[in-house]
């Protein structure tokens, strides 16, 4: 109910007429419509078929805001591209999202169809389905709509396009020129992007880049982001007999790579998970104007601590915010012989760690790779990028297989930024509500090649709620962020910049 009113409170301090709740409803119930139309057209990154049926959407709904719109050739999937006529006199922005998804598992969702939207009030049990006819003339910002990418990020492109209408129903003079970049394969890691943001520079030039993705922070307030981590990958793989053998018969005789995995993965790191390999936080100095930045951000150990269920959090900083501004070395996978119902008495063959690498501005992904690496070698490891022959496994007592990703290099805007200015204050004076400022935040964005090509300012500005389950199944998106985001979009484009 507070957040209503707030938006009630915004849309009327917005706009001169009287029929302000009015207006706002249409808007809403017009992009609720929009979003489930736009999210009935599957997604998925992984098929080129998808994809090129939701630009075929975007074109027609570009187009009749006044768009101008192409598609932008890549090594794989196109971009879309589209951009209001342009004059020479007005400064640019650039606004990046994207429209692709991840891959669904339908017996994972509460609902037929993860494409097919559908609408759900909270109850004492979680949420209920309600028909779409429900809504009624007074809708009801905490109802939600359920459906693969409402939220990341289908629903941010839905709130800017009908941000326009609200701008064109008012005859407002735009004082930037905007073009929008959208990605159909952000969720695959963007790898035609830093080659196509070099091909099609000109027309990607901009003085400072948007970007509409992500959850606003978990307290609900308006957020603006200086900066996101990057990140690289690798995988190690080692090795005991050539197939998997009885334990019975060989077990105390036969190396386990199970074990042989666990003692490296342990040299890695301390007891307080701060990462022990040499050299690895090199580079990283946080100033008393960052300090201050950090600890303004309205978080509480305590509730991240009862979130996700732990007694004591890594002590890589000495707070959660402080603790995204170092690189992370992360297993997210491990895997050897079988487990669970299938577990066999045997020694396995193999067993594999899966690493992600976050990266900050000061850390490079492939001298991070290169000091894992190093590390590895010290350890007593032959390393290759193979499965080893017999003639390598008589040879060595310890071989690892070393496998790496590429490299999403992270990005972060000077906090005193002049148009990092203007977006806290235009924000500040819409939503009348102090804005949550992150230095820079924990997830990847692939967004430095327009830093490192275009050589402009970048922020993210979220317009999801923070608890929307983006990647999972049941992703959602609540009714009032549709309201934030089109009141967002609308200040910021309606505001000048001098």
């Amino acid at each position: 109910m507070k957040q209503y009113l707030l938006i009630l409170l915004v849309f009327c301090s917005i706009f001169s007429y009287s029929q302000n709740s009015l207006k706002l409803k249409t808007q809403v119930v017009n992009s609720i419509n929009e979003l489930r139309n736009f999210v009935a057209i599957p997604n998925d990154a992984l098929n080129a078929n998808d994809i090129q049926r939701n630009i075929f959407w975007l074109k027609k709904k570009f187009n009749q805001r006044g768009f101008n719109t192409t598609e932008l050739e890549t090594e794989n999937h196109p971009l879309f591209f589209a951009t209001l006529p342009m004059e020479e006199s007005k400064p640019t922005i650039l606004i990046y999202m994207h429209f692709d998804g991840q891959s669904v598992d339908s017996n994972k969702w509460n609902q037929p169809n993860p494409y097919t939207a559908v609408l759900k009030k909270p109850n004492e049990n979680g949420f209920e389905t309600v028909p779409f006819d429900a809504m009624g003339e007074d809708i009801n910002y905490d109802w939600r709509l359920f459906g693969r990418s409402t939220s990341d990020d289908k629903g941010p492109i839905v709130m800017l396009l009908n941000a326009i209408d609200l701008l064109k129903e008012e005859n407002k003079v735009l004082p930037f020129n905007v073009k929008v970049i959208l990605d159909g394969e952000e969720e695959k890691s963007s790898k035609p992007l830093p080659k196509a943001v070099k091909e099609y520079r000109e027309l990607l030039e901009a003085d400072f880049l948007l970007i509409a993705d992500g959850p606003v922070h978990s307290s609900g307030k308006p957020t603006v982001v200086y900066g996101c981590r990057g990140i690289t990958t690798l995988s190690l793989t080692t090795y005991g007999p050539v197939k998997p053998q009885h334990s019975g018969h060989y077990g105390n005789y036969a190396p386990n790579p199970g074990f042989q995995l666990a003692q490296l993965l342990a040299t890695m790191k301390d007891e307080y998970g701060r990462v022990t390999i040499p050299g690895y936080y090199d580079g990283i100095t946080l100033d008393e104007t960052a300090q201050n930045v950090l600890k303004n951000v309205p978080d509480s150990k305590e509730a991240i601590a009862e979130k996700l269920q732990f007694k004591t959090a890594e002590k890589v900083g000495d707070f959660y915010q402080e603790a995204l501004q170092y690189p992370s070395l992360n297993i997210r996978g491990l895997g050897s012989g079988w487990i669970g119902k299938e577990a066999r008495t045997i020694v396995p063959a193999t067993a594999t760690a899966e690493l992600d690498l976050r990266l900050v501005p000061e850390s490079d992904g492939t001298r991070l790779k290169k000091l894992v690496k190093d590390h590895i070698k010290k350890q007593g490891y032959q390393i290759i990028d193979h499965i080893p022959s017999k003639e390598e496994r008589m040879a060595h007592d310890k071989i690892v297989s070393f496998s790496e990703g590429s490299v999403t290099d992270a990005f972060r805007t000077d906090l005193d930024n002049n148009y990092g200015d203007f977006l806290v204050n235009t924000m500040q004076q819409a939503f009348s509500e102090d804005i949550v400022q992150i230095r820079i935040m924990g997830g990847t964005v692939p967004i430095a090649p327009f830093i490192n090509e275009l050589q402009i300012p970048a922020f993210i500005v979220p317009m999801v709620n923070p608890d929307n389950n983006q990647y999972s199944p049941n992703e959602n998106l609540k009714i009032g962020q549709l309201a934030y985001g089109i009141l967002a979009f609308y200040s910021i484009l309606s505001t000048s910049h001098n």
